[in-house]
């Protein structure tokens, strides 16, 4: 039986039979900084990126869990400490991966402040404490890192917003959602500007994922409510989003920029 390349008249035979098709996602030689590492996502990522041969610098409050994730991946991890909300962190993350590994290719900005706090009892320091950490420290980051993916020609800055940036959060709070809405416009400014210089941003836009976060939100019997009335009846997995990270990461990516993702087992369809 032919295939499609055996009858094309446009030279398709020659790139199957020379040139089989390359691993799509292949992060052999890039260097990853993951932020909110400890746990769920972050972990996810992190291992993720690894595992398709990046080295990772992993960013957590806790430093023995730091220690600990980076000890049992070995010679291309390193750990990096700090609130990603405090002034010096995010350049000080920066300057540790290039100082461990020479370089710093892609940024997942994970790290996060969720809480359900309900608006009557909302207090202004918390809902700058949500700002803070999930819209200032991303900016910070990306801002800290363009010399050096700049001198590169090549840099991936990854937000980690939230299917509440897109409409409203189910579980968290106004200050939540508000601050999620807004990594979504930091990520298409940033893209507009950066893209030039061989740096794409986009956002990873996930719905309601089986992490302890969530876990800590809602109890068992409202996450199999929720979950029932998806057209993909479940919640989804912290690998399924470590997989898109990874994309978003990749070569293959390199003309995708100012772009959300969404992975929500399509409780949120939306039409641009």
């Amino acid at each position: 039986m032919g295939t499609l390349a055996d009858e094309s008249p446009c030279g398709y035979r020659s790139l199957v039979t020379e040139s089989p098709f390359p691993r799509l996602v292949d992060l052999t030689g890039r260097v990853a900084l993951v932020t909110g590492a400890a746990r769920g996502l972050g972990r996810a990522a992190v291992l993720r990126l690894h595992g398709l041969g990046a080295s990772v610098v992993i960013n957590t409050r806790d430093q023995a869990r730091a220690t600990a994730l980076a000890a049992e991946l070995g010679e291309r991890a390193t750990a990096a400490c700090g609130d990603v909300a405090a002034a010096d962190v995010p350049a000080a993350l920066v300057q540790a991966a290039v100082d461990r590994f020479g370089r710093l290719d892609i940024i997942v900005n994970n790290a996060a402040f969720a809480r359900s706090t309900r608006l009557p009892e909302l207090g202004a320091a918390e809902f700058r404490e949500a700002l803070e950490v999930n819209m200032v420290a991303p900016f910070l980051l990306t801002q800290a890192a363009v010399p050096i993916m700049r001198a590169q020609r090549f840099g991936r800055i990854i937000n980690i917003s939230s299917s509440a940036g897109r409409t409203v959060s189910t579980l968290g709070g106004a200050h939540y959602t508000a601050s999620k809405a807004g990594l979504l416009g930091l990520t298409r400014a940033s893209a507009k500007e950066l893209g030039v210089f061989g740096i794409t941003v986009n956002a990873i836009c996930p719905g309601m994922i089986d992490t302890e976060l969530t876990r800590e939100h809602a109890t068992d019997e409202l996450l199999t409510r929720l979950a029932t009335g998806y057209p993909v009846p479940r919640l989804g997995t912290a690998r399924e989003v470590a997989d898109l990270i990874a994309f978003v990461a990749s070569d293959a990516a390199g003309y995708i920029t100012g772009a959300s993702f969404d992975i929500t087992g399509g409780d949120l369809m939306m039409q641009l």
